[in-house]
Parts: C-alpha cells; sequence; structure tokens
C-alpha cells in the first residue's frame, strides 16, 4: 500500500468548501476523490491537513490518500490535472512513509487574508478580497496584531460553540503588507481553530477603522465570548498558504 502527499492549489468560489458533502458534489474533497476513483479503480477517502470555507482559497493546501495503484507519480499527476476542474490543480506529488498523515503531522501553517481597501470596487479581485470603503489606519492594526501574537485561548476569536479539545494556539506572527488599494494580512501559527483567521481578520478591520477599541483583544481573550469580537470577514478574501511538517 502506497501513502501518496498532494501539494494543491484551488480556487474556492465555486465550491461548498474543503470537506466532502453528502447532498452535494461541489467540495474540493469530492472533485478530488472522484478523479481518484477513475484513475485507480478504487474507493479512496482523502486526509487533508484541514478543512477550508466555503469560498476560500489555497495555495499550498496538503493531502494523502493511500493506494494500490502501480502507476507512477508522473502519471498520476498528469491525470489529476487532466481530469479535475480548472480551479482545483496538484502541484506536486510525493510518497511519503507509511505513517504520515496531512492533518495530525502538520506543525504549522500560513494563511493570507487579502483587504481591498477602497471606495472603488476592484473587477479583478472582487472573488479573491474583502472591499472596505472606508480608510483603515495601518498603525492601529499592526498593534493589534501584535497583541495576538504570542500563545493564548482563542476560544473568543472562533466559532466553536464549546470544545473539549483545548482552544489554546500559538500565533507566530501577524504580518501586514501593502501594494497600492491592496492589503495582505499574512498569519502564521501552529494551529488556528474554526474560522478564527476570519474573525480575527473581522476585529482587525473594525479596530482600523475605529469601530471597536484596541483594548477588546485582552477582553476577549479574558472573557473568551465570541460576541465580543468583530464580524466574521468574508470567506473570499482568505488563502492557505502553506503548510509546515
Amino acid at each position: 500500500m502506497r501513502n501518496l502527499k498532494l501539494t494543491l492549489e484551488y480556487d474556492g468560489k465555486r465550491y461548498l468548501g474543503w470537506q466532502r458533502l453528502g447532498d452535494s458534489d461541489k467540495t474540493i474533497q469530492g472533485k478530488i476523490e472522484k478523479v481518484i476513483t477513475q484513475m485507480t479503480g478504487e474507493t479512496i477517502e482523502i486526509v487533508g491537513s484541514g478543512r477550508t470555507d466555503a469560498g476560500a482559497h489555497a495555495r499550498g493546501q496538503v493531502a494523502n490518500f493511500k493506494t494500490n495503484a502501480q502507476l507512477s507519480l508522473k502519471e498520476m499527476l498528469v491525470f489529476f490535472n487532466r481530469y479535475l476542474p480548472d480551479d482545483i490543480v496538484v502541484k506536486e506529488m510525493e510518497e511519503v512513509p507509511e505513517r504520515f498523515h496531512a492533518r495530525y503531522n502538520a506543525l504549522g501553517k500560513q494563511y493570507s487574508y487579502y483587504v481591498w481597501n477602497s471606495p472603488i470596487p476592484t473587477a479583478f479581485e472582487r472573488y479573491h478580497s474583502f472591499q472596505i470603503s472606508q480608510p483603515l489606519d495601518i498603525a492601529k492594526m499592526e498593534a493589534a496584531c501584535e497583541l495576538l501574537e504570542g500563545t493564548h485561548d482563542f476560544l473568543g476569536f472562533s466559532a466553536l460553540k464549546k470544545s473539549k479539545k483545548s482552544t489554546e494556539r500559538r500565533i507566530d506572527s501577524i504580518k501586514i503588507s501593502q501594494d497600492g488599494e491592496m492589503l495582505r494580512f499574512t498569519f502564521v501559527g501552529n494551529g488556528f481553530l474554526y474560522k478564527m483567521v476570519r474573525i480575527l481578520m473581522g476585529t482587525i478591520i473594525e479596530i482600523g477603522a475605529g469601530n471597536l477599541p484596541i483594548s477588546i483583544i485582552e477582553e476577549v481573550f479574558t472573557s473568551k465570548t465570541r460576541s465580543q469580537a468583530g464580524e466574521t470577514a468574508p470567506a473570499q478574501g482568505l488563502f492557505l498558504d502553506e503548510v509546515y511538517y
């Protein structure tokens, strides 16, 4: 039995997220598994490093699956990119040890979130960024990012109602870069809770717009109450850039 690792990129705007759904074929996992069955004749479940939300994108999603197929990696790569939809691409394939697990072995991830900060919309990036018309205070947002860095209980910055597992995570860095009207927020950490990046982004944006005080961050860490944090930023601005192993 071979264990194969895939590095994927996809444009998520047409899909209901990563996770396969029984009543829909509009998922990334579902599309990939369908092609694997065509290629190998086997019914196989692919394991992703994590679930991306409906409408979110990936430049470096990682997944693995096990198969008895004897096709070469080059043959499989050609097959995937011939039969997958054009907005899902397998960038790399490699054979990995039997015990490799794309989710359980992940040590960290990098996400980017894009904000189009202009009263004039963008025709080309409308499905890949979140438009904010009002001016944003970069210095305030950078100060907010510094407060979010480090190890904290991020339950209040997630969409989890409650969790039996630890909701403590470590954010190594949150950086803001600007190219004209486009702002890129880059998050690097050892793990992220359900909708955590989007809720952090909503909070950072509201601080930058002057709608929330920067003190709200410590208040949410203390109270662990989701309703105190900012709105959940839309999925279309979110990209999974890389998974670290």
